[in-house]
């Protein structure tokens, strides 16, 4: 019996693996594009750091499990390797601000968040209770990654438009949850099982919102982000036509120049002051 659980789990986990596989890959017409505009204007580096920093506890809590980890261990190697060559790529072709804050992020999480992980589990943990605290700390982690789309799902509604969420790319999310959930079922381990049946949950949601609004009239949203772009733009006008006014040594088309005198009201105060004082001065004379 047992035998024939393991037989089964290795099944889904290998089917697991083939279908995460297309899942790490699914990005790359996403970075050809940023190959081709040698631009990332526009891309975010928060997907790619986190899916860099699952694989990584997965393969620290397949590496402390020991017996049967070997699928978990493979493809979340794959995964380490596939999402560092993205965020590369990305740190290539970012702009310098951007790039500041995907280091930072790469730092705060995958250097010093991991590092913290592994010296608190490997010093203060022994045993079942250091598989425990790994599995938990990866199970809220994997939870979180899954709860990801809730925004997307969100903005399918309000726009009544899936431009943004392919519906090949939720059903092979939810088909990797259901593989994984049962590999973990099989083995009973629950910090796999447990998030992947919120990922499957998460899945079905995608899919059925892609089923309703598919052939719906798209509702155009207003863009904050779109108009504070546009205000600093328009701040940054006013900005540079009021050096060029002010320049004493600007001369327009015509050849004359412009001269311009900007009357300072301190300035005047002061001079007022001062005309008091000279004032008093020759009185006392």
């Amino acid at each position: 019996m047992t035998t024939h659980h393991e037989t089964l789990a290795f099944v889904f986990g290998l089917l697991g693996n083939i279908i995460s596989f297309m899942v790490f890959l699914s990005p790359m017409p996403t970075f050809y594009q940023i190959f081709k505009k040698k631009n990332a204007e526009g891309y975010q580096s928060i997907p790619y750091v986190v899916a860099l920093f699952s694989s990584m506890l997965w393969i620290y809590y397949a590496l402390i499990k020991g017996e049967s980890s070997f699928l978990l261990i493979t493809i979340n190697s794959f995964g380490c390797v596939i999402e560092t060559i993205y965020l590369a790529m990305f740190l290539l072709y970012a702009t310098k601000k951007t790039r500041i804050s995907t280091i930072k992020l790469l730092l705060l999480l995958n250097v010093f968040g991991y590092g913290a992980v592994l010296l608190s589990t490997l010093y203060l943990a022994k045993g079942s209770k250091r598989l425990s605290i790994i599995g938990w700390i990866s199970l809220a982690f994997n939870i979180s990654v899954f709860a990801a789309p809730l925004g997307i799902m969100r903005r399918v509604i309000k726009t009544r438009s899936v431009e943004y969420m392919p519906f090949t790319l939720s059903f092979f999310l939810t088909l990797n949850a259901v593989m994984w959930f049962f590999y973990g079922l099989l083995l009973k381990d629950y910090y796999i099982a447990f998030p992947n049946t919120v990922g499957f949950l998460f899945g079905i949601i995608q899919m059925v919102l892609y089923l309703v609004y598919r052939n719906k009239k798209k509702v155009a949203l207003w863009e904050p982000a779109k108009v504070q772009e546009l205000n600093d733009h328009v701040i940054d006008v006013v900005k540079l036509n009021t050096i060029v006014t002010l320049d004493p040594n600007h001369v327009p088309e015509g050849g004359e120049v412009i001269k311009t005198t900007i009357e300072d009201p301190n300035a005047k105060e002061e001079t007022q002051k001062d005309n008091h004082k000279n004032m008093d001065a020759v009185a006392k004379i």
